[in-house]
């Protein structure tokens, strides 16, 4: 069992992207600004935000977080979209989810300029991602695609499963990895909540992606021996054996399912900080035109 350390191959993205950036720098051309704008408290959010604000301070790119409170309204959101939209300086920006309630995530997200969609969650983007076109990948799939691409993991013709089927990570990635390319090319099942006889689909699984939201969902009897198993949930569990009193875990039972594995990922340090450097990397497309 190998373990795909998501952390490492990050690292060595993040260079690769300070090289870039200090290039561009030095010839004179524009730095790569990416803008978050975060709604409201949730907890998730912020930890995320600030992530992705260090992370674009040590590659060298502009950060600018825009903050509101949970009483904006739709039409004044709608408003610092289309700001957003129309500033020059701002190569791509991200609408942090959750939004309020009384918020309309469709309308929002169907407003941001697709140019700038680094998130890659806007229609024109999925078509073109579909299609197989240049565009903004979804920040989780084309991390984990990165990860089999530089763990040399072959894929071609092999039985992915994905359980999951959001917008955010299992349709995507099921288009990804059904696609001709040499990290892909797979017969691809999807299955979700409602797949009945699960384990029967699973136990097909030459390559797992596990993105249900349920923590250890995936047990060992769901696995067969030699998969490769891609964990992309993360939960807070208590535990009394941590300081702060709870741990964090994946969709996948780890314990018992790493020992049948070729390759799993940990949690954390496996996709989670694949997804941050992989829209650093959406920035830099933007910034220089795709």
């Amino acid at each position: 069992m190998e373990l795909i350390d998501g952390k490492k191959i990050a690292a060595e993205i993040k260079q690769e992207l300070a090289d870039e950036v200090s290039r561009m720098k030095a010839e004179g051309k524009k730095t790569p600004h990416l803008v978050a704008v975060l709604v409201g408290n949730d907890g998730a959010s912020e930890t995320y935000v600030a992530s992705k604000v260090k992370a674009c301070r040590e590659v060298g790119f502009k950060s600018t977080e825009l903050r509101y409170g949970s009483d904006i309204t739709e039409e004044q959101l709608l408003e610092v979209v289309e700001k957003l939209n129309k500033d020059a300086d701002v190569d791509g920006y991200i609408m942090q989810l959750p939004l309020p309630a009384h918020i309309s995530e469709e309308k929002i997200l169907m407003a941001i300029d697709p140019d700038k969609d680094v998130d890659g969650f806007h229609p024109c983007n999925v078509g073109k991602m579909v299609t197989g076109l240049p565009t903004y990948l979804p920040a989780t799939p084309a991390g984990i695609v990165e990860l089999l691409r530089r763990y040399r993991i072959e894929t071609r013709g092999k039985h992915c499963v994905v359980i999951g089927r959001s917008n955010i990570v299992g349709t995507p990635m099921a288009v990804l990895m059904s696609r001709k390319d040499e990290y892909a090319d797979c017969t691809v099942t999807m299955c979700h909540s409602r797949t009945r006889n699960i384990k029967d689909f699973t136990l097909q699984a030459d390559i797992l992606v596990v993105a249900l939201g349920k923590p250890h969902f995936v047990t060992a009897d769901m696995v067969k021996e030699g998969a490769v198993v891609i964990d992309v949930g993360i939960h807070r569990i208590p535990s009394e054996q941590t300081k702060s009193g709870f741990r964090l875990v994946g969709d996948v039972d780890y314990e018992t399912v790493a020992p049948k594995c070729s390759y799993i990922t940990p949690v954390p340090g496996g996709v989670g900080p694949m997804t941050i450097v992989s829209l650093l990397q959406n920035t830099l497309k933007a910034c220089k035109g795709l």
